[in-house]
């Protein structure tokens, strides 16, 4: 299997650790391992004992009975732990599409989310949302696109770059568009639980139709990104077990102190999730007032939900120029929109950092210098 190169990780690389003001990221800002501690009595004592030898393959029991509570018809042992979302992403599209099979997906996107299939010979038809129509997904093109040897259809929402949120109308005919053939849907929900209101927030998933895959993680809306836990949940066995099989010949079993610290998040996901849209809410306020100031700057459509947004460039200047400058001359990191289409126009904004005012600042001095 031959895959492209991974255009958002070989960005990071390049300049993640070494621009001190990061614009552009999607995961929640962390915190220290004994921070996560602090906020359980007796876990610091307990952690100390955490067993460092092989761990079960699928998750330890414990932890996927805690993910299990994250969903409202899903047990333990439909859930399947993973080291983070790539390799969950990487373990479903490697067992569950190939040669000979069609696949519809969300447009900008994840990367991973189609190219791993395509690396199997999987046909893709790329389901492209455009800023003109407010980044919506048109369902008339999905019914269209269908297949007599569609086997999946990929998701995301609310949705990395563009900040777009489904309703609950356009959720349940997606549902129903893959429940009238037995597609498989593979929603991405990485970005669930920051939502801007909770009456915005959309059933799970796998949670309303026996044939769809959720993806979660750690790192998006709990900031724990270090701890490289992601899981995938859906009631159809034969996809999970399909995807063990491939883990098989990955990672085979999980960090048993990532473990631990995930179950510990988990049970005190309210305090995290309390503060993660805190900072969220008070940094979209900021940007709000950024944007409103630089219009002959940027198109700003403001998300509707989670950690990221994706407005457009105004300037005679290439995305990739503008970040770059930006990186060099103010040290804060934006996105290119190449990043996820080669044409795009658009730089990704991250809401999650909790010096975005000083990063702000620094882009306002930039731009008053141009």
């Amino acid at each position: 299997m031959k895959i492209p190169p991974f255009r958002l990780e070989r960005f990071f690389a390049k300049y993640e650790f070494t621009t001190p003001h990061l614009l552009c990221s999607s995961d929640c800002e962390s915190l220290t391992a004994g921070e996560l501690l602090d906020l359980e009595s007796g876990a610091a004592d307990e952690f100390r004992s955490v067993w460092l030898g092989y761990t079960e393959s699928t998750g330890d029991p414990d932890l996927r009975r805690e993910i299990s509570t994250l969903y409202s018809t899903i047990a333990p042992e439909q859930v399947l732990v993973h080291s983070g979302a790539q390799e969950a992403i990487f373990s479903f599209f490697a067992a569950a599409v190939g040669r000979g099979d069609h696949m519809i997906v969300h447009y900008p996107g994840y990367q991973s989310l189609y190219e791993v299939a395509a690396a199997s010979g999987c046909e893709i038809t790329k389901w492209i949302v455009r800023e003109e129509e407010g980044w919506a997904l048109d369902l008339d093109f999905l019914r269209r696109s269908v297949k007599s040897n569609t086997k999946a259809i990929v998701v995301n929402s609310p949705h990395n770059p563009t900040g777009y949120h489904l309703s609950r109308e356009e959720f349940t005919q997606i549902v129903k568009v893959a429940a009238e053939r037995n597609i498989l849907l593979f929603f991405d929900e990485v970005f669930r639980l920051l939502e801007y209101s909770d009456d915005n927030r959309l059933p799970c998933a796998c949670d309303v139709y026996e044939n769809a895959i959720s993806l979660g993680v750690m790192s998006k809306a709990f900031g724990l990104a270090g701890l490289r836990i992601g899981w995938l949940a859906t009631k159809n066995r034969q996809v999970l077990a399909a995807a063990e099989r491939v883990k098989d010949y990955t990672t085979i079993c999980n960090s048993a102190p990532s473990e631990f610290l995930a179950k510990l998040a988990l049970r005190q996901r309210d305090k995290l999730l309390t503060r993660n849209r805190a900072m969220i809410m008070e940094n979209l306020d900021a940007l709000h007032t950024f944007f409103r100031k630089w219009t002959h700057v940027f198109r700003w459509i403001p998300p509707r939900a989670g950690p990221v947004a994706f407005p457009k460039i105004l300037l005679p200047v290439s995305p990739e120029d503008f970040c770059a400058d930006v990186a060099s001359r103010c040290e804060v990191l934006l996105m290119p929109g190449s990043i996820f289409d080669p044409d795009s126009l658009h730089i990704r904004v991250g809401l999650t950092r909790r010096d975005l005012p000083v990063a702000i600042s620094r882009l306002d001095g930039y731009l008053n210098s141009l």
